[in-house]
Formats: C-alpha cells, sequence, structure tokens
C-alpha cells in the first residue's frame, strides 16, 4: 500500500519535494490561497485537500511547506487531530522545513512527542539537484526515516546529520543558492563591462560556476588547489585574484552565511 504525503503550503520549496516523490506515493497539497494548491496539485497529478485540519487526518507524513513565520499557526491549527492521533497510536510523521523552529519546539507547541524530521532543502531542488539535509527525533521509526530519505532523493543529494548544525547549514546550503546567483550576474557584468555580449557573458558564466562546482565534487581537491591550477605566475587570474582580495570577497562571503545563519537562530 502506497503511503500518503500531505503537503501544507504549495509554493516553490514543497512543490518541488512533491514534484520528485509523486511517483512512489499519493500525494495531497493544501494550502490558505486554494488556487496555488489547485494549480501544484494538477500540475503533478496530485489531489487537494481544502483544509489543513483534514490533512493532518490524512497524512502519513505531513509536510509543513511553510514560512517560519506562519508554522505557529498552521500548527495550532491540527495540534487537536495531531494529539488524537498519537492518543489512538497512529501519529503521522511531521516533515518540517521551517528555519529556526528545533524539534523539541515543535513537540512542545504541539504538547506530544509525536516523530518529528526537520529538513533543509534549497531551490536547486526544483531540477532535481538540490542539498537537503535531515535530522529527525527518536520517536521516528528507522523504516519511516529511510522512506523520507528515499523520497527526498529525487530532489537531489540527501544527507542526514545532527540536528545542532540545521541553522547553519540554512545559512549555508539553504540561502546559499542566493549568493551564488548574485556572484554568476557580477560575473557576467564583468564579462559585459569587458566588451561581451549580455547573452553570451551570462552563458559563459553560469557554465563556469557550474563546471567550477563540478571539478570540487569530482576531483576530491580542495578549492585552494584548484585555484592554484588556475593561478600563473605574473598572469590574468592572480590578477583578478588580487582584486577580489581588495574587495575582501572571502570574509564578505563568510559574513553573509553568518548573517543567514544568525537570522536563522533568530527566527527560532
Amino acid at each position: 500500500m502506497m503511503s500518503t504525503i500531505v503537503c501544507i503550503g504549495s509554493g516553490n520549496m514543497g512543490f518541488a519535494l512533491m514534484k520528485c516523490a509523486s511517483s512512489s506515493v499519493n500525494v495531497f497539497f493544501s494550502d490558505n490561497i486554494l488556487q496555488r494548491a489547485q494549480d501544484a496539485a494538477s500540475s503533478l497529478g496530485a489531489k487537494v485537500l481544502k483544509t489543513n485540519i483534514e490533512a493532518a487526518e490524512k497524512g502519513d507524513y505531513i509536510f509543513l511547506a511553510v514560512k517560519p513565520q506562519a508554522l505557529s499557526s498552521v500548527l495550532a491549527e491540527i495540534k487537536p487531530v495531531l494529539k488524537e492521533r498519537a492518543a489512538n497510536s497512529f501519529p503521522p510523521v511531521l516533515v518540517s522545513m521551517a528555519a529556526g523552529w528545533s524539534i523539541e519546539k515543535i513537540q512542545s507547541f504541539i504538547g506530544v512527542k509525536i516523530p518529528v524530521v526537520r529538513i533543509m532543502p534549497n531551490t536547486p531542488a526544483l531540477i532535481g539537484r538540490g542539498m537537503i539535509a535531515v535530522s529527525g527525533s527518536s520517536e521516528v521509526p528507522k523504516e519511516k526515516f529511510a522512506e523520507i530519505e528515499n523520497f527526498l532523493g529525487g530532489s537531489g543529494i540527501v544527507d542526514r546529520l545532527e540536528e545542532r548544525y540545521m541553522d547553519a547549514v540554512t545559512g549555508l546550503s539553504g540561502s546559499g543558492p542566493a549568493f551564488v546567483y548574485l556572484f554568476i550576474e557580477a560575473l557576467a557584468d564583468g564579462g559585459v563591462s569587458a566588451g561581451m555580449p549580455r547573452e553570451k557573458a551570462l552563458r559563459y558564466a553560469a557554465q563556469t560556476v557550474l563546471g567550477s562546482a563540478a571539478m570540487v565534487q569530482e576531483t576530491g581537491k580542495h578549492p585552494g588547489e584548484l585555484k592554484d591550477m588556475v593561478t600563473s605566475p605574473g598572469g590574468t587570474t592572480i590578477a583578478g585574484l588580487a582584486a577580489l582580495e581588495d574587495g575582501a570577497f572571502r570574509g564578505t562571503v563568510i559574513r553573509a552565511v553568518e548573517a543567514a545563519w544568525k537570522r536563522s537562530t533568530e527566527l527560532g
């Protein structure tokens, strides 16, 4: 019998994860904007539930794909159903992607220690290239944890880690795509400044970042070593690197990740 996933929230992240899961499980969406849920469900051959309460009653796995600021209201709405299901020894597994909300905080808010899995995906999951951190409470059965990892696997790399690292993951891979997009845009702008057509510059910049990331993953070499392979004495690359260092490039990137990490802890 196929498991049932209910996704509360049908924005980009919820849709991305359900897109890859929908081939192996029954998927339902609920959303306070009904049309958005209908659009997401229609494109995946999924179904729509009209209320979050109905979602809490139906799902084997309930994905909480809402913003951290909205999670308390959603949990308050479905809490009575969750407590009833737990009392009847049929609790669902809650899967939360809300930054800053710890497993303990979610369980305390509900008032019962039901199974909770906390995940932090990122937007490349939309094309199956995501990075998805996963951590679960002790109440999650091993087979259900494995099933969650299995259907998340279609969205990218799934990595199990201790929950204490989740806020750091939020700052690094959760927010990181935006930092990379900004770098690609700036790299292309540099090409335009040097005389390249905009369309060509953007294509070259995107492929350069894609290929460089693949080099790190596939060679296993440290980024510093790969950097040195490009950098000839007195050449063009060292001149460009000097300009980046003049602008405190590495320090600025580190501070960007730290700022996102700190904001994640504040949201909790």
